[in-house]
This record gives C-alpha cells, sequence and structure tokens, in this order.
C-alpha cells in the first residue's frame, strides 16, 4: 500500500503534506523517536505539544527542535507515565487550554529495565508503556472525538512476538521476572489497546494504530547489557526467515527512520479502512512467517483479548470509560 522502505524517514513521508493548524501531543519527546516525530511534524507546520517526564531535558530537546525547525510552535509539559495522579492532572491540564486535539502519539516507554513497580504498584514496564497510555489516553478522548477524524498512534514493537499478555499474572507477582517477558507483555498490551480503542471510537472519527519503529539505539535501549543483548540476537536468530539468514541478524535503523513509521501513521491518508492496524516500516503488519519485521502475532490482533484488556485497564486505573 506503500513505496516506502525500512530506511525511509520522517521528511519523506512527509513530503508534500502540510498540517498546519493540527494540534499533536507526543509523549517521551525529550529524546529518541519523540524529539524526532516533534521535529518532523512542527516542520511541516502542527503545533506539537511535548510531553516527557523531565522538564530540563523536554527543554534541551525544544531547543534543538527550534534551532532545525525556526519557528517550530512547540508546548511543553511535564508527564510521568509511571504516575496516574501525573497522568490525570496532566490531562486536567492540558484540557483546560485545549479543546480539540488532532493525533495523540503514544510514544513513551521503558525497556527491559530490571524488576519494579510504578508508583501505583504497576510492574514497571506494563504499568509505563500500556496503564499509564491508557488512561491518558481515555481521558483525552473528548478533545479527539472533538476535533475528529483524528488518530491515536501507540508505539508497540516487534518484540511483541516474544510474549502476550499474561491475564492471570500480568505483574509478574508469582511467575519469575525476565525483562524480556515483561518488555513483550506490554508490547502487546500496546497493540491490543490499539484494536480495542479503534473499535470503540471509529464510529466518532478516532482511528487508532500500533508501531513497530525497528531497531533503533536510543535512550530506550539504556538497560539493554551484554546478557540481554545477546537474548534478543539469539531469539531473532531462531525466529529468522531464509531472506534474514542472508544478511545481519541485528539490522539498526537511524532515529529518522525509526520515527517514520509512527509519523507515517500519524498523517497518512492511506489507512483510512485500516483502523487498529499494526503498522511497520511505513506498512501493514502481516500475520504468519516470513514477513520479517512486519510479523504481527494472531494474539496482539485478537479482538477477544483486547477486549478483556480493556476491562483489566479500567480495573487497574480505577475508571470507566463509556466509549
Amino acid at each position: 500500500m506503500s513505496s516506502y522502505c525500512p530506511d525511509t524517514t520522517t521528511d519523506e513521508v512527509l513530503e508534500g503534506i502540510d498540517i498546519s493548524g493540527k494540534r499533536i501531543l507526543i509523549t517521551g519527546s525529550s529524546s529518541g523517536l519523540g524529539e524526532e516525530s516533534a521535529r518532523a511534524l512542527s516542520s511541516k507546520g502542527a503545533a506539537i505539544t511535548m510531553a516527557a517526564r523531565n522538564p530540563e531535558k523536554n527543554e534541551a530537546a525544544a531547543a534543538r527542535i527550534r534551532e532545525k525547525v525556526p519557528g517550530a510552535e512547540l508546548e511543553l509539559r511535564t508527564l510521568d507515565l509511571c504516575s496516574l495522579e501525573s497522568v490525570r492532572s496532566f490531562a486536567k491540564g492540558f484540557l483546560a487550554d485545549h479543546q480539540r486535539l488532532d493525533v495523540l502519539l503514544d510514544n513513551a516507554g521503558v525497556m527491559c529495565c530490571p524488576r519494579g513497580t510504578t508508583s501505583d504498584s504497576f510492574e514497571t514496564q506494563l504499568g509505563t508503556n500500556h496503564i499509564g497510555h491508557f488512561l491518558l489516553t481515555g481521558l483525552l478522548t473528548p478533545a479527539l472525538v472533538a476535533s475528529a477524524p483524528s488518530r491515536v498512534v501507540v508505539l508497540s514493537s516487534a518484540a511483541h512476538t516474544i510474549a502476550g499478555v499474561d491475564f492471570e499474572d500480568p505483574m509478574f507477582e508469582r511467575r519469575e521476572y525476565e525483562p524480556w517477558q515483561a518488555y513483550g507483555q506490554s508490547k502487546t498490551a500496546n497493540a491490543l489497546f490499539a484494536l480495542e480503542l479503534d473499535r470503540r471510537l471509529a464510529k466518532q472519527g478516532v482511528s487508532a494504530y500500533s508501531v513497530h519503529p525497528g531497531m533503533i539505539m536510543t535512550e530506550l535501549s539504556r538497560h539493554l547489557n551484554a546478557e540481554l543483548l545477546e537474548k534478543m540476537q539469539k531469539r531473532r536468530k531462531e525466529r529468522a526467515t531464509a531472506a534474514d539468514a542472508e544478511g545481519p541478524v541485528m539490522k539498526f535503523k537511524s532515529v529518522e527512520a525509526g520515527a517514520a513509521t509512527q509519523v507515517w501513521a500519524a498523517t497518512t491518508g492511506n489507512l483510512a479502512d485500516h483502523g487498529g492496524a499494526y503498522l511497520a516500516d511505513c506498512q501493514l503488519g502481516l500475520t504468519g512467517p516470513n514477513h520479517g519485521e512486519r510479523t504481527v502475532e494472531p494474539y496482539a490482533q485478537d479482538p477477544d483479548a483486547a477486549a478483556r484488556l480493556w476491562t483489566a485497564s479500567e480495573e487497574w486505573v480505577g475508571q470507566t470509560f463509556d466509549l
């Protein structure tokens, strides 16, 4: 459905696009893919709300963007997805200042961190990557509906292939904690969340998508020690297709290429009939073997699991969203 490839960059997918007047909120904007997405989208006229946990780092990222995009319209706000209180405070402040939101890019996340819990006692990776974004998106839905047609783009990962959501023990309270298992579970949750969100909001003009950005060395990778990298490489070798086996097992993208799929998902007109889809390399994800980075596991596109996750997520945040 597009001629793009794994090396396609944000500027290439935005060529010829004018999104002046659009309000786009990006979580995790202080570095990596979030910063690059903010730069690229602001260069096409969008007003960007940059949401990040560390105000100083967020301001430094904004300064770098303004150097490259003079006149960029950037609004900086503090958001800690590890705290439901912070999420609620952020949403209240945002809605007080903005009635409309054209794109919500749920980009922030943590990866393979040591065992830990959020301030609300959720396992850190599920709590940060999914639960915080679930609450944020639910609270901001009125602004998304007011801007319809609007979009929510949720960052998933090929790591979803490691694990589905363990509904019996999602917080690793009884099973042994393993960083990749926890990360994989959270990334499957991201894909299922986008699927169910789209089902609930499509009739109101809000579309949702999940995205695998590819392998990029950013601050997200700060917990990847030699042992975890070896586990990742071993797993990729085991899953490699014949085509993959001919080249390097671990193929890293530039940040500009890594952010391309989420920027494409936020702006392209080619996804109208594919709400809830999992995307990679600026293409639709594909189930079944031998699809490389575009592979999406059936359990990450299971509507029953998506509905079950939604119900669990409402219980976790203590709030029901009648969408």
